[in-house]
């Protein structure tokens, strides 16, 4: 159940973490992945540890804010692995780093950062890869989101939160436009996961599970979403948060 023998899916930011957990689980169900990543040597070395495990696994560095290396990464990689019927835009760091600026004190340099990665490059990537979704009948795309874009956290996160919310509603209006080809566009909204100091003891105390989330919590989601089985979820919005948000 949920296998995808014989698709290709190309991950977004996937040199590591979060992304590294989602490449590693579709490769598991039989696809072949294409690990995204702003820079080659990170995505090769992923690339080689899912090699290493007998997976189908190739680097595919680009940077996710440019549209120009967007399509011409989608193209190269087509002509070298054959069509791409996944697409998983779970890049969200911007290249600078991460920064915790309270509204008051971010400059527009910072909003638009945000911006050009979640949003910019979510749009610019589907209209380079839906073309040839359209034209085979299929496609998956999923973009990972955050409860940010949801609720409150007063962690200096209004840039990224607003980047977010823009890219779910982004997401819900394409799945208006691309279901009837067969194509389904759902997003994930993460609570707090276990890529940074601190997160177990405040998943402690803010969800049901009791445990911050981690890649393979990621990973079985998109398998879900990205499955032959979820043909019939659409414009949706999965919250994997461990019960920390339930409305």
């Amino acid at each position: 159940m949920f296998r995808l023998d014989g698709k290709v899916a190309l991950v977004s930011g996937a040199g590591r973490g979060m992304g590294l957990g989602v490449a590693q689980t579709l490769a598991r169900q039989g696809a072949t992945v294409l690990i995204n990543d702003f820079y080659p040597e990170r995505a090769e070395a992923a690339a080689q540890t899912l090699q290493g495990e007998g997976l189908k696994a190739h680097a595919a560095a680009a940077d996710m804010t440019d549209r120009s290396a967007i399509f011409a990464m989608v193209e190269r990689l087509a002509a070298k692995h054959g069509a791409i019927d996944v697409f998983v835009h779970n890049a969200g760091i911007p290249a600078q780093g991460w920064g915790y600026s309270q509204f008051l004190d971010s400059p527009p340099s910072e909003w638009d950062a945000w911006l050009q990665l979640n949003l910019h490059g979510l749009m610019h990537a589907c209209q380079a890869l839906l073309p040839g979704m359209i034209e085979r009948r299929w496609g998956r795309i999923i973009a990972i989101n955050s409860d940010a874009a949801r609720t409150a956290t007063g962690m200096g996160l209004c840039a990224y939160g607003a980047a977010k919310a823009a890219a779910v509603g982004f997401i819900r209006n394409l799945s208006g436009e691309v279901g009837r080809h067969g194509i389904t566009a759902n997003a994930l909204s993460l609570g707090t996961m276990n890529n940074w100091e601190g997160a177990e003891q405040i998943a402690r105390k803010t969800n049901s599970v009791g445990r911050a989330g981690s890649p393979q919590d990621v990973g079985a989601a998109v398998a879900y979403l990205a499955s032959s089985e979820a043909e019939w979820v659409n414009g949706q919005l999965l919250p994997v948060n461990g019960g920390s948000l339930v409305c």
